[in-house]
Parts: C-alpha cells; sequence; structure tokens
C-alpha cells in the first residue's frame, strides 16, 4: 500500500516539474478527444483577433458658427402658437400657466412672452417687404403654373403638410420652409373649424411664410416658395418646445342678451333646439359652405340649430365663434353640443343677403 502511493506522488511531482511529459500530453489528448461539443474540437487553435484601431472623435471646427443662445429671428411679426385661430382684438381676462414660462424654453430666444405671443422688436427691418419680392421673383407664366399643380395636387403628393383645429401654427412655419429646401412648392390640406374661414387661412399662410398660393380648390392649397429662394439662406424661425396653454377668455354667451328679455331668449332657445338643424358637422371636416347655408337659412328662419354632436365641444364652441363674426349672428346656447345661433334684432332680413342679389 505504501508503495503504490510513493509511486503515485513520484508521477505527480514528475508532472509538475516537465508539463511537456508524454504522460500529460496523453491525458490532454484524451480529454479532448472526449469531449461532444461539436464547437470545442480538439487542439483547436486560438485565433488573435486583430486590434482595431483607436478612433478619435472629431474635433470642432474652429471656422463653424455655433448656435448662439438666445436665438434672433428678423420676422418682423409676433410669434404666436396660432395666427388664424387667434383674434387680436379680444383681450384674455387670465391665463393658466405663469408668463414667465415660454414655450420657446428658458432663454433660448431674445423676445419677451406675454402669455400669448412673442412680442417682435419695435424696430423691424424696412426691407423686409423688399426681400420676400425679390424671392418671389417674376409671376409664373400658366404653363408654370399648371405644370406646378400637376405635380403637387394630387392625393398621393409626398410634400404634403396638415393644417388642423390649430391652424396656421407657428412650428407649421418650419415645415413649409423644410419641404421647400427640396420641392418648389408644398401641399396643404386643410381640416377642421380652420375651414370656416379659408380666405384667412391664405392670408397668414402668405403672410408669415412669405409663399404665393399658385392654387386652391375647396379645402386644398399650393403654396410656392418662389423663383429665387435659397434654403441655405432662409430665416430663422424658433421652434416652440411645448404647446402653450390657451388663456381664458370671456364667456361667448352672455347671461343677458342685448336685445332680449329673459323670457323672449328662453323661447328662442326653446324654439332653436326644436327646429330641424340646418347642417349636421363631423369631426375634423371641411366646413367651407356652413357661413353661406347659415346666412341662407337667417332669410327665412330668425333662430338656426347647428349639430355637432360629432364635433366635439371644444370644436362646437370654436364653431359658434366664427360663425358669431363671419355671418355675423349671436350664438344663445351651447347645449348637448348643438349651436343656437340667433339672426338678431336690429339685424333686417335683407342685411344677411348678397349684395349682388339685394335690391
Amino acid at each position: 500500500m505504501l508503495a503504490k502511493l510513493h509511486k503515485t506522488l513520484n508521477l505527480t511531482l514528475t508532472l509538475k516539474k516537465d508539463p511537456k511529459s508524454p504522460i500529460l500530453s496523453l491525458s490532454c489528448y484524451l480529454i479532448h478527444s472526449c469531449s461532444e461539443d461539436i464547437y470545442d474540437p480538439p487542439f483547436t487553435p486560438k485565433l488573435h483577433k486583430p486590434q482595431k484601431p483607436k478612433t478619435t472623435q472629431n474635433s470642432p471646427d474652429p471656422n463653424s458658427k455655433p448656435n448662439k443662445l438666445p436665438l434672433k429671428s428678423d420676422l418682423p411679426f409676433d410669434f404666436k402658437y396660432s395666427y388664424s385661430e387667434t383674434n387680436p382684438a379680444v383681450e384674455p381676462i387670465g391665463y393658466r400657466e405663469p408668463k414667465r414660462f415660454s414655450p420657446f424654453g428658458p432663454g433660448r430666444l431674445d423676445r419677451k412672452w406675454t402669455g400669448t405671443a412673442a412680442l417682435a422688436p419695435k424696430e423691424s427691418d424696412p426691407n423686409w417687404v423688399e426681400e420676400r419680392n425679390r424671392i418671389l421673383g417674376d409671376p409664373l407664366s400658366e404653363e408654370e403654373v399648371a405644370e406646378l399643380v400637376e405635380r403637387y395636387r394630387h392625393s398621393d403628393c409626398s410634400r404634403q403638410i396638415n393644417l388642423g383645429k390649430g391652424g396656421v401654427t407657428h412650428n407649421m412655419l418650419d415645415d413649409i420652409h423644410n419641404h421647400w429646401r427640396r420641392a418648389e412648392a408644398v401641399r396643404i390640406k386643410c381640416l377642421g373649424v380652420p375651414t370656416l374661414d379659408m380666405d384667412n387661412v391664405c392670408f397668414h399662410l402668405e403672410d408669415k411664410s412669405g409663399g404665393k398660393i399658385i392654387y386652391r380648390h375647396i379645402n386644398i392649397i399650393l403654396l410656392y416658395r418662389g423663383r429665387n429662394y435659397d434654403p441655405k439662406n432662409r430665416t430663422v424661425i424658433p421652434l416652440m418646445l411645448w404647446k402653450p396653454l390657451a388663456p381664458i377668455y370671456p364667456k361667448l354667451v352672455k347671461k343677458v342678451t342685448d336685445g332680449l328679455t329673459f323670457e323672449e331668449r328662453k323661447e328662442m332657445r326653446n324654439r332653436g333646439l326644436m327646429s330641424p338643424p340646418v347642417m349636421k358637422l363631423t369631426r375634423n371636416g371641411v366646413y367651407v359652405n356652413v357661413v353661406d347655408r347659415v346666412r341662407e337659412a337667417f332669410k327665412t328662419e330668425e333662430v338656426v340649430r347647428l349639430d355637432c354632436s360629432h364635433a366635439g365641444t371644444n370644436d362646437c364652441k370654436k364653431i359658434g365663434v366664427k360663425l358669431r363674426d363671419l355671418v355675423p349672428c349671436v350664438p344663445i346656447l351651447f347645449k348637448d353640443e348643438q349651436i343656437i345661433l340667433w339672426r338678431g334684432k336690429d339685424q333686417e332680413l335683407d342685411s344677411v343677403m348678397d349684395p349682388a342679389t339685394s335690391p
């Protein structure tokens, strides 16, 4: 027994002293040959992967001009969230967020935020109108207009911007200029409340972007950039980082309607609720003919009703505000997404008729 133990110790010492002994090689061969792993074959040579050269970060170009804050824009108008859906003549009576929180971000714009707009500097560029006319260049010929219309008026046009209930928003101006980098014109599809007054939408698109409308059909607009437009020298348009909360305005329907007593107003409300609706408005629909339909109804009716059950409460009130100024008329009730409009006591029947058809 002691002899066997002595032989085992001698073998162990021999392996430690001489790792290249044939006994050790034989044991390694047996271990690898008995391995069942197909991805670890016996005596697999180790592959040395080539070391990748270390990539150094590109040092900033000293000649490049970084964006300096605050940003300065040469546009001569006040920056607002929506240009077509706000009435500057109506002052808000309160705000839902502090005025010190500008939607352009802290310290990113050199204009003061008043709660509804970022005021333009008093000293604007006097040559801004001349510069715009220079960019537009000579008027397009009929052949050029027809070519652009045929290229961009179709529904599968990739250069399209959807104009929704927000109307002509501030960030939309930047989207228009981004499309103008690669296309001569951009297709704008208008839906929702702004389509009640398409003339107002077209005015703000041309006035704020500097382009020219070359095509308009119902709610489709093609906005041309100009002959001499250079995307590298476009105007700076700081972006709004978030949508500001709408301020608080006076109530649309007064408790005491001018020219009506309490009993008369109650009677007209009930009459309007019982009358058939002039139109049924859908959500994000096209309302280009609503004003004419309401004017036509006022020729024979004193109170009319609009069914906005599918348009939503917010859009219902916005529609009532626009109709009040466009028809004109007096909203006397908003209930269950129904709009009741009164023609007005001092307004005669002929006052809402078209001037061309009136005697």
